[in-house]
């Protein structure tokens, strides 16, 4: 019996999705593994495989359309299987060009399958290979014609980027940043930009927190004089180069277990004390912004955190996370210290209650009992969803943060 296939939900946040590129045309024999085609998601593109064995029936949503989870993507059964009454929920996207497999009208009448273009070589240098996978080679800056294909017809899929080992001898293509033609002086122009599905949900999900979340804004400074020194003192044991952020994580988390009532959701109706400690790390990409997930921080040691952020940032920036990396976070720290931001403030990232904006270590002249002297400072912002966290607590929390970030051997036993 024919079998229908619909967009599966490929993140906690996921809508809609968008088909990059159909893998398979209509007629192909599918088996359970086969990749059918590219999607990309609110947090990275992703490839869907079947579970189903038969041949391609029908194709219902063109490449380059959206169309929201549980729409109707294909159809997979026998050949020549009549698959018309499974067509009645159709998918919600633009409907993709049908060419009939027989010109008269009374063939015309029966549903009719879509046949896109060949997915299998590219437009330019006509090489196989997946979307997907010229993607993650662009982003590694691999020359995708140096890789031999292991799909159909020898197209080069994810795996193979993935398990590719360029030599010395190789020579490799750099990812290019879109180049802008400006116009000369005295002309207007522009340039629209297509919203990826990652930049809609950012919009979606931030306007919503904007709006329905009443923000507040508590800021401390602190000294990292301690937690230089304390820092340098780990990296020479360490397995792992432990960063100032894979400290922020870790204190974090130490002060939200001795404050629950920050590791907390609204959820309209009652509010969620989480008992353990997701703590969510917001990384920048060309595409927007994702929050890798380190799970039960609380529990874990320096040297596990920065091991496991250095992984997920990885992962991240080749959109390799899966999605129980990417969810299930109870609090959030933005960091844009590295890019010399003293101070700023994040708005709140569902379903969390709180998030940490952290600034740069900077070098200030303070007055001592002997003279002056210089120290380093760094400033965090707390932003607060009022309904759930009251400013006695979320201050009460900083306090307990700025011990452990002070004095981080505090946070350590």
């Amino acid at each position: 019996m024919a079998e229908v296939i619909r967009m599966p939900r490929l993140s906690d946040t996921m809508t809609e999705g968008k088909i990059v590129s159909w893998n398979k045309k209509v007629g192909d024999k599918i088996k359970p593994g086969d990749v059918l085609a590219d999607v990309e998601t609110d947090k990275a593109t992703m490839e869907l495989e079947s579970y189903n064995e038969g041949v391609l029936l029908h194709i219902g949503v063109a490449a380059g359309s959206a169309v929201q989870v549980e729409g109707i993507l294909a159809v997979i059964g026998k050949e020549g299987e009549d698959f018309a009454s499974l067509l009645t929920d159709a998918p919600k996207a633009a409907p993709a060009k049908e060419e009939s497999s027989a010109s008269t009208p009374a063939a015309s009448a029966a549903p009719t399958p879509i046949v896109p273009a060949e997915a299998n070589s590219s437009s330019d240098d006509r090489i196989k290979a997946s979307p997907l996978a010229k993607k993650i080679a662009a982003d590694k800056g691999i020359d995708i014609s140096k890789l031999s294909g292991s799909g159909d017809g020898g197209r080069v899929v994810k795996k193979d980027v993935d398990l590719y080992t360029p030599t010395a001898t190789s020579s490799t293509k750099a990812s290019t940043a879109p180049v802008i033609n400006f116009v000369a002086s005295g002309e207007e122009g522009h340039t629209d930009i297509e919203l990826t599905q990652m930049r809609k949900t950012i919009a979606r999900r931030l306007s919503e927190s904007m709006y329905n979340a009443p923000h507040f804004y508590l800021t401390m400074e602190m000294n990292m004089d301690n937690a230089i020194a304390a820092r340098n003192a780990i990296n020479e044991v360490s397995p792992v180069k432990v960063s100032f952020n894979d400290m922020i994580i870790k204190a974090c988390a130490a002060a939200l277990r001795q404050h629950p009532d920050v590791n907390s959701s609204w959820m309209n109706d009652f509010i969620r004390r989480n008992h353990h400690i997701h703590i969510g790390s917001a990384v920048a990409m060309p595409d927007g912004l994702i929050v890798p997930v380190i799970k039960f921080a609380d529990q874990k040691s320096l040297s596990q955190i920065a091991a496991e952020t250095k992984s997920l940032y990885t992962k991240a920036k080749e959109k390799k996370l899966q999605p129980a990396e990417f969810s299930g976070n109870t609090f959030t720290i933005s960091n844009l210290g590295m890019m010399d931001i003293e101070q700023f403030t994040a708005i709140i990232n569902p379903p969390d209650s709180c998030i940490l904006a952290v600034g740069m270590i900077k070098e200030v002249v303070v007055k001592k009992a002997n003279g002056f002297d210089v120290t380093n400072v760094m400033k965090v912002t707390l932003s607060s969803d009022h309904r759930s966290v009251d400013g006695a607590v979320a201050a009460s929390f900083l306090q307990t943060l700025k011990k452990f970030i002070e004095n981080p051997v505090t946070m350590l036993v």
